[in-house]
């Protein structure tokens, strides 16, 4: 029996900023603006031991609001002093970034005053008052200096909204103001503490990747490392240290995240990987075939298929309620995973294609849970194998980017993301197997006219949704009573956030009407216009 490890990875010679997790769902996403500077972060929950950030070294902190730094505040108030988990990120003396609602903690905690208000998210025009250390290099796009009316020079920024700063704490000054007068961002630069109000790391803020990269470069004086050619080799020396001449096996889909993983180990370890394909009844229309040709040739031997069909749908019969059809194909999985390695004789590892965003959804650190995916927060709690996760802590864009370093074709690495679940997750309510091949061919229409009208490149995602809805409909003058289907398309990076897709209309209609002609069970076709956050991208 193993239990699932939730761990720092070695630095391996990085500097590292850590950003302090209280609850806030983008907390993971400041971490990859970081990443995306070329310096190394992490992201730790708020009751990490102070010790650990002195034994690791950081350079530098970025408090991320959420609902536990909320209540430690209003648990602290009328002491007349800080919350003890934010005053102990303040004695350890290193740069430290407050975003967000964490900005006004800072400056309630400090003897500042704030204005209770009602939490709203909006856009708002920026004044850059002072353009040194957080705002170098962001001159002349905001300055009050170039453009003393302060408005065609405002920088544009997304708001945490919340609470209102009203009185700065001593030692403390206003770097930048909305162009009502509000701040937006402050420093006492004496002791390298910083806030800002708004989201750098949102899309809404067009520019708040440079704050970030000053903020980890400049002011915390991080070097920029951080890339994926670096981290293979590190990684490659990982995986053989905590392996060293034990069997492995590896849960291979043949999605990106999967494939990345079994190519790394694989690279690690050689014969000492065996990768399997479950087969689960619940892949896209022909994908099983081209998992097994693709990877076949590639591992030889060290390929095993099992067709699991059968046995996965006999677990899903019924089951109506997502986090239960989540949660039951992760527990089978690992029985099938455990059966086949039983097979191989002494096998100890069991590798998972798990990346970040699955961890935060699952409930990782203060966060709440979104959702559990099979290959985290499903998995039973009693284990025959140890897991090695490998990309556990890189973001979609990352593993791409190892992929080919790697030297995976391209074609396995542009892959659109698919749920571990499956098209179980997208044939909402019951999953049978008339319902499962109904999603599948209007799910094969959607692929086939995105990638037709060439549009895939600029997609994260693009799928169809079958609905328990059932609506009434006419065809050849019969009325008919069939399934309702969404067609679903996102842009994004790391499917942490995403936008839905803008698709022109004569695309979605060639969709809808290929669907409703040539999948008769199913008579109305609707779009999803619905952004992550609020909503997830998958409905289940």
């Amino acid at each position: 029996m193993a239990t699932r490890e939730i761990q720092a990875t070695d630095a391996g010679g990085h500097d590292i900023v850590v950003v302090v997790d209280f609850g806030a769902q983008t907390s993971q996403l400041i971490a990859r603006r970081i990443r995306e500077c070329q310096v190394y972060c992490e992201l730790w929950p708020h009751t990490a031991p102070v010790e650990a950030f002195r034994r690791r070294s950081v350079k530098g902190v970025v408090l991320a609001g959420g609902p536990a730094l909320a209540q430690a505040l209003e648990a602290a108030r009328g002491s007349g002093g800080a919350p003890a988990a934010l005053a102990a990120f303040l004695e350890l003396g290193v740069p430290l970034l407050a975003v967000g609602p964490a900005t006004a903690a800072l400056v309630e905690s400090l003897g500042g005053e704030v204005r209770r208000t009602r939490p709203a998210q909006s856009k708002a025009q920026l004044n850059v008052l002072s353009e040194v250390d957080l705002f170098k290099g962001i001159e002349g796009r905001g300055s009050a200096k170039s453009d003393p009316e302060g408005e065609s020079g405002a920088l544009e920024a997304w708001m945490g909204g919340g609470d209102e700063i009203v009185a700065l704490p001593k030692g403390f000054e206003a770097i930048a103001r909305t162009l009502e007068g509000g701040v937006a961002a402050l420093r006492s630069a004496e002791r390298r503490l910083y806030g800002v109000t708004f989201h750098p790391e949102v899309a809404q803020t067009p520019w708040g990747k440079e704050l970030l990269r000053n903020f980890a470069i400049e002011i915390s004086g991080c070097r920029p490392t951080w890339t994926m050619g670096n981290y293979l080799d590190e990684a490659v020396a990982e995986i053989r240290r905590k392996v060293g001449r034990e069997r492995v096996v590896c849960a291979l889909s043949g999605g990106v995240d999967s494939s990345v993983a079994a190519a790394l180990v694989y690279k690690a370890i050689g014969d000492q990987l065996t990768s399997i394909f479950v087969d689960h009844g619940l892949l896209r229309l022909g994908e099983a075939e081209q998992v097994v040709e693709t990877f076949r040739g590639r591992f030889g031997s060290g390929f095993v298929h099992v067709d699991a069909r059968e046995r996965f749908l006999a677990r899903l019969a019924g089951v109506r309620d997502p986090e239960t059809k989540r949660k039951l194909i992760g527990e089978e999985f690992i029985r099938v995973f455990e059966e086949e390695a039983a097979k191989l004789g002494d096998v100890r590892f069991l590798v998972q294609g798990t990346v970040y965003p699955d961890v935060i959804e699952s409930g990782f650190g203060a966060s709440a849970t979104i959702k559990s995916h099979h290959n985290v927060g499903g998995l039973p709690e009693k284990m025959n194998l140890q897991l090695l996760e490998p990309l556990r802590f890189l973001f979609k864009d990352e593993v791409r980017a190892l992929g080919l370093e790697l030297g995976l074709p391209e074609r396995i690495v542009w892959r659109q993301p698919f749920p571990g679940p499956g098209l179980a997750v997208r044939v909402i309510g019951e999953v049978t197997r008339e319902r499962l091949e109904i999603e599948r061919r209007a799910d094969a229409i959607v692929v086939e006219e995105i990638e037709r009208a060439g549009l895939a490149g600029e997609l994260f995602q693009y799928f169809a949704v079958l609905s328990e809805t059932r609506t009434v409909g006419v065809t050849a003058d019969q009325r008919t009573y069939g399934y309702m289907a969404a067609v679903r398309a996102v842009k994004g990076v790391d499917g942490m956030t995403a936008e839905w897709a803008r698709i022109p209309h004569e695309v979605l209609e060639r969709i809808a009407s290929r669907i409703m002609r040539e999948v008769p069970e199913i008579n109305r076709v609707v779009y999803d216009i619905s952004s992550k956050p609020p909503a997830t991208i998958e409905w289940e």
